[in-house]
């Protein structure tokens, strides 16, 4: 695996995630992402023993895109505290199929996440037990058959873009848990986490940190115009 490093200094690294890549380690055994962050740093570094990193925020395994790790416990603390009270401005680019009604809006949900299934189902209501979801959208760009979508999470739940973009019935290219009927050739999904931007922890200025999107993939390409001019 190679690591794409976006950003590094003494507390933070961050990296583009591909769509393959899991952030944690899960019950599949492959090597998680922060692992294979951790060996860059020992190679590059020449450290010995063990390497500090801080898994800050995930990414679903499916989802691509700019993945913060810490370096420092100071700044993984710190970190958590931004991602927790919300002091993270998180920007991702969704391909879909269908054309939302509004070519912009806010959805409000109340998602349930069924353990079994890992899957969240997203109600118009308070359901017992649901969390409440709410992102903001719009549409950026088209080709002949897919559209593009530009999604600002306010809050943080379990396949909450995938959840709610379906509900709307606009299921992200390549979904099949939620609704597309065909599977990306790589096995991913057309969701990219395109950038973040928050006060640094430790230095407290502002830094945004920007992933480009899949470039071996010939439709985000294609979209990619879109994301610039945006």
């Amino acid at each position: 695996m190679t690591i794409h490093v976006l950003y590094e200094d003494n507390h933070i690294i961050a990296v583009n995630k591909s769509s393959s890549d899991i952030v944690q380690g899960d019950k599949t055994g492959d090597m998680p992402l922060s692992e294979e962050v951790k060996l860059y740093l020992k190679k590059k570094y020449n450290k010995p023993g063990d390497v500090f990193l801080g898994v800050v925020h995930r990414l679903d395994r499916p989802v691509s895109g700019v993945v913060v790790f810490a370096k420092t416990s100071k700044a993984l603390s710190r970190l958590n505290e931004l991602f927790k009270t919300r002091q993270v401005e998180k920007v991702y680019w969704a391909i879909v199929k269908n054309m939302p009604e509004d070519t912009e809006g806010r959805l409000e949900h109340f998602l349930l996440k069924n353990e079994k299934q890992n899957k969240s189902y997203a109600y118009d209501k308070m359901v017992p037990k649901a969390k409440k979801a709410v992102l903001s959208y719009r549409l950026v760009g088209q080709s002949e058959t897919y559209f593009l979508l530009e999604v600002r999470l306010e809050t943080g739940r379990h396949h909450q873009i995938r959840c709610q973009l379906a509900k709307i019935g606009c299921p992200i290219k390549g979904d099949l848990k939620y609704g597309f009927p065909r599977s990306n050739p790589d096995g991913g999904i057309s969701l990219h986490a395109g950038y973040v931007a928050f006060f640094h922890p430790v230095s407290r200025e502002l830094i945004r940190i920007e992933a480009p999107v899949p470039q071996e993939d010939k439709l985000w390409k294609a979209m990619e115009k879109f994301i610039i001019s945006s």
